[in-house]
């Protein structure tokens, strides 16, 4: 019994370390498509830029004597590698939107979705024939403890990820809520032309909307090179695909729905490989929508007006 206590943790634990990763994906899709109503397919790819930038950041920095020489030093390494990231990510984010969807904001929507999957494939083959096609190793320069949980095994790796990933959506879950650019995002979701006469800036707040949601892909593309110790050109698209899912899952424009479906999505695809089989790992999360899809349309949590950010 001990045992498979010990197993379900332990699935559990790599299940909201998962959970987390997607959860900071599905919260771009949601983003936009708040605002929007728009799917950017090109979000997977802002995942996979920001794993490049914080492999290039974090090799590049190493390189200076300094940042190796102490903990504190270390911790100052790895956030301005973070930070780095994130920003330029965030600011990529912000140049598709402005060149690739605003001249189509007034198109019929198949166009916009059409431009999102040719700036993804774009940026997929930019990084194919400009860096490498093959994998490049993500090295982790501290030490990497290990903890016993209930017959289980928790990492100091997950838990930093589990930890800053909570962090992280708090932080958006109280920006969105309680400032003043974030009541102007929530105005602008539910009525973009009304927000517009009552002097919200709406290309402003599109603007920022497709920073902070590239810039917690970014995050999200960090740990994943952390946690499997590898990166490559394509590495967003199976995560990008799980996200989506996870956001409609918990309710497409909803944000904390996107949260509860990023982790949902996490623990039962963990809980799928450990009890099923590893090789239907990927396909749980596209069975959990189709059911989510039929019994509940509108998603775990709905499309909630005073949520739909």
């Amino acid at each position: 019994m001990s045992a498979e206590l010990g197993i379900l943790v332990q699935q559990f634990i790599n299940g909201i370390t998962l959970g987390g990763m997607y959860a900071l994906l599905a919260l771009g899709y949601t983003l936009v498509y708040g605002i929007l109503l728009m799917i950017n397919f090109a979000h997977a790819e802002m995942f996979m830029f920001g794993a490049y930038v914080g492999l290039f950041t974090l090799t590049g920095l190493a390189r200076i004597e300094f940042f190796t020489s102490s903990g504190p030093a270390l911790l100052l390494l790895y956030l301005l590698t973070f930070l780095i990231a994130m920003i330029a990510t965030g600011i990529l984010g912000v140049i598709i939107e402005r060149f690739a969807y605003r001249p189509l904001r007034h198109a019929p929507r198949l166009a916009p979705l059409i431009s999102a999957i040719g700036v993804s494939l774009f940026l997929q083959n930019a990084v194919l024939l400009w860096i490498s096609s093959r994998s490049l190793p993500f090295p982790v320069l501290f030490e990497v403890q290990t903890y016993q949980i209930a017959g289980a095994t928790i990492s100091s790796m997950q838990i930093l990820i589990i930890v800053t990933t909570i962090v992280l959506m708090l932080v958006l879950d109280n920006f969105v809520s309680r400032t003043r650019l974030g009541k102007s995002m929530r105005a602008t979701s539910q009525d973009r032309e009304t927000a517009g006469l009552m002097g919200v800036d709406i290309n402003r707040v599109i603007a920022l909307t497709f920073f902070i949601g590239p810039a917690l892909g970014a995050a999200a593309g960090i740990f994943s090179g952390m946690y499997y110790g590898n990166i490559k050109y394509n590495m967003g698209f199976i995560p990008g695909i799980k996200a989506f899912a996870a956001a409609v899952v918990g309710g497409i424009g909803n944000l904390r729905g996107a949260m509860l479906g990023g982790f949902l999505i996490g623990l039962l695809e963990s809980l799928a490989a450990a009890y099923i089989s590893t090789g239907y790992k990927d396909v749980i999360a596209f069975v959990i929508l189709i059911i989510v899809l039929i019994f509940k349309p509108g998603g775990i949590l709905g499309e909630s007006v005073a949520e739909k950010v």
